[in-house]
């Protein structure tokens, strides 16, 4: 298996991977899982930082995707994946974060990150895709206004981007965790198109 540029080497035969999921890959994760558990990953915060022009967007009218960018803390999902399965899924993560081609929008890294239903324990180990500060498609300063003018217009191969917005929203409620800038983006869109 080749490793993207830039990313760590994933120490595979020390057991079990953990993948830090914080926006569809909590609700579409894509990969078997021996177990899922609520996370918390500090440094990071879960952001609209990315245009998508293929995925929730087009070039003509590009949408948002979420990252992870500098400071903060961001609460999300932490798979357990058995170390027999962990070079599959490693390699379906990368297939679908850092695909061969295309401009590279995130990062591979390896974090330590805290299993909220086990406290006390020491942290994990996590795969996670953290945005690059350094490509074209990197949003620094973006109102939230523009944000769910770009969403709420945004249509790609996975769909609405809407939709993903309000799974991400409907999800990260299920699991008790409020976002507040979240929140206040699809608070800001407009109503829905009669389909």
């Amino acid at each position: 298996m080749q490793t993207p540029a830039s990313s760590p080497a994933i120490p595979l035969h020390q057991g079990d991977l953990w993948v830090f999921g914080y926006g569809s890959l909590i609700w579409r994760p894509g990969f078997a899982h021996a177990s899922r558990h609520p996370a918390l990953l500090r440094g990071f915060h879960r952001r609209f930082c990315l245009w998508s022009h293929r995925y929730r967007g087009t070039p003509e009218a590009p949408g948002l995707v979420l990252g992870l960018d500098r400071g903060g803390a961001c609460r999300g999902v932490a798979f357990r994946v058995p170390g027999g399965a962990a070079a599959a899924v490693l390699q379906y993560l990368d297939d679908r974060e850092l695909p061969d081609g295309a401009e590279v929008v995130y990062h591979r890294r390896l974090l330590p990150v805290r299993l909220l239903d086990a406290p006390g324990a020491a942290p994990v180990m996590a795969v996670t895709y953290v945005a690059n500060r350094l490509c074209r498609l990197y949003v620094r300063d973006l109102g939230p206004e523009a944000m769910a003018g770009a969403i709420a217009r945004g249509v790609g191969q996975m769909g609405a981007n809407r939709d993903y917005l309000l799974n991400t929203l409907g999800h990260l409620a299920a699991m008790g965790v409020r976002d507040a800038g979240l929140a206040r983006i699809a608070a800001l869109l407009p109503p829905a198109a009669p389909v």
